[in-house]
């Protein structure tokens, strides 16, 4: 276990102060590192990030669009952050959208959240002809691909470059003391939408300071410095990729983007990060792969008596894991040493298994609604199985009257903080059942906390699936599809763990009606599994159903005709 060592960052309290801070403190160091279409490593400094930052805000600000919503989607660049950061600061709204929705679904989120322009990422902008298609982007105001090689020459004199969205855009004329005096947005700064279909997403609205405060408070318990370096693998839009991103960047961090889930393991090589942030699926296939590469080479039982041989040194002071390890150290870059895991539960197994090796791994727990951190496993005293006490931005406590046989109190988790969200956008009824008559936001999570203060999270109270890789999927979307194919009568859509992993499990009960009187009922099933398959090729990969489970006799339902989901293993 790591020594306490003092935090030095950048205690910025506004997006603009962090980059005015980091311009002044290290212009010339890489904020950014990346590989151009040619395989050329580009590097964009401080300095410049900072200064593309002011010349959008101040375009932002020419274009009347100061006080309005700009959508942004798409894969992680410098150009997605900058657009984030300059709308927040212009006193725009930001609308990060997942890039893996369904046209149908950025249409709906486009006009849900009123929009009115929208920015596309180099890779993403070839999208604009099937949405224009649709009508999703006839509201807008402007439409701002940033590569128009994907998309060619179009008529509609809204779709406009980025040099030419920028045109006479000029960092604004301001001294640096008064930008370090302005305090952070307090009003709806980003609007967020959960996973789901435009019936059953909400949509999270946060502000700078939630954001902000989220940021500050993981630098105080996070084991980063500005020496670090760090490969980012997650998508920008997620909002624990942004808030950790904002922290590597308090710290004076140098990221790295990973181009490809396909290049994670060349990308490490490449540029040799020291620091990962990760969901909990990626650990897991780490670990997968040394375990087979060992096997492969016939060394599994050599790994093993240098794992025991390694514990045991370390228990005396002694510390040989670089040396021992090196060849598997050598397939993360060779410098790896930390690993920041959350968005999903976390095999404590996991955690020893590295820590083992010499890399680090603490775990965090979150959600969208608080910007997202509630808690991360301090560094320097860690428990295995717990996501740590409570961040500095907010408080914890359990609401539950249940004990288990240590007397320890179980109940729902609930927040209250600098981090909480502002509200569900539109939404009054959600927002009545989300906080408590004293203000405390319900997690839907369940847990119970020891006498340190650590959060031990023992289930989920809430519907939502969450997958290894962080992903939330919301089993009433799922089902709104399925019901779609004629033949499906009722359908609920559970997660059951397979080979260690959660799998999205179809539980359907079919329309007899629907098939000629004594069809087999393998020949149901089969008929459809088929259609289920072709609903899968239009969903992304990790809202597809992967097993089915046919039903003889209905769902038992409630009076109101509701199906009993608790039922439903």
């Amino acid at each position: 276990m790591s020594k306490k060592t003092p935090r030095i960052y950048i205690p910025a309290a506004t997006m603009r102060q962090m980059t005015l801070a980091n311009m002044q403190k290290r212009p010339d160091k890489p904020v950014y590192r990346y590989k151009a279409k040619d395989g050329t490593i580009i590097d964009v400094t401080y300095s410049e990030f900072h200064y593309r930052c002011e010349t959008l805000m101040s375009a932002i600000k020419n274009r009347g669009l100061s006080g309005k919503r700009i959508a942004i989607i798409g894969e992680t660049c410098p150009e997605w952050l900058e657009f984030f950061m300059a709308a927040v600061s212009a006193n725009a709204v930001a609308i990060p959208l997942d890039r893996e929705l369904l046209i149908t679904e950025i249409k709906g989120f486009l006009e849900l959240s009123k929009a009115d322009a929208i920015v596309f990422s180099p890779k993403y902008s070839k999208k604009y002809h099937e949405l224009s298609e649709i009508g999703a982007l006839d509201s807008l105001e402007y439409i701002i691909p940033l590569s128009f090689d994907e998309i060619g020459e179009v008529s509609d004199e809204r779709v406009i470059s980025l040099e030419k969205f920028t045109e006479g855009a000029e960092p604004e004329d301001i001294q640096p003391s008064e930008i370090m005096r302005q305090k952070p947005r307090g009003d709806m700064s980003v609007m967020l939408f959960t996973s789901g279909t435009t019936g059953t997403s909400k949509c999270v609205m946060l502000s700078e300071r939630n954001i902000m405060s989220c940021a500050t408070a993981s630098c105080s318990v996070v084991n980063f410095s500005e020496d670090d370096v760090i490969l980012s693998v997650l998508p920008i839009h997620h909002t624990y990729e942004l808030t950790i991103t904002f922290a590597e960047m308090l710290y004076g961090m140098t990221i790295c983007i990973n181009d490809s889930l396909k290049n994670v393991s060349k990308n490490l090589k490449l540029f040799q990060p020291t620091s990962l942030a990760l969901v909990p699926l990626f650990v897991s296939s780490f670990n997968k792969k040394i375990w087979d590469e060992a096997a492969k080479n016939g060394k599994e039982r050599q790994l093993k008596i240098g794992m025991t041989a390694s514990n045991a040194m370390r228990a005396v002071g002694i510390d040989r894991r670089s040396k021992i390890f090196e060849d598997i150290l050598s397939a993360f870059g060779g410098r790896l040493n930390k690993i920041i895991c959350g968005g999903a539960a976390m095999d404590p197994e996991l955690t020893k298994m590295f820590d083992a090796i010499g890399i680090e791994v603490c775990e965090g727990y979150g959600i969208t609604e608080c910007s997202p951190i509630i808690a991360v496993d301090p560094y320097y005293n860690r428990k295995y199985g717990s996501v740590g006490p409570a961040a500095p931005c907010c408080e914890v406590k359990i609401d539950g009257d249940m004990t288990d046989d240590k007397g320890r109190i179980i109940g729902e988790i609930l927040v209250k903080g600098e981090n909480v969200m502002i509200g569900y956008y539109d939404n009054e009824e959600a927002n009545d059942n989300a906080f408590t008559d004293e203000g405390w936001f319900r997690t839907g999570d369940v847990g119970y906390m020891d006498s340190d203060g650590y959060i031990f999270i023992t289930g989920r109270k809430k519907t939502v699936i969450v997958l290894e890789n962080g992903k939330n999927v919301f089993p009433e979307e799922i089902e709104e599809y399925l019901l779609k194919i004629d033949n499906i009568a009722e359908c609920v859509v559970v997660g059951r763990e397979k080979d260690g992993a959660v799998a999205l499990t179809a539980v359907i009960y079919p329309d007899f009606s629907a098939y000629p009187d004594g069809e087999p009922i393998d020949n149901i099933a089969a008929d459809i599994k088929k259609q289920v398959l072709e609903l899968n090729r239009r969903l992304p990969s990790f809202k597809q159903i992967r097993n089915i489970d046919i039903r003889k006799t209905e769902f038992e339902k409630t009076t109101s005709k509701k199906i009993k989901r608790f039922l439903v293993k």
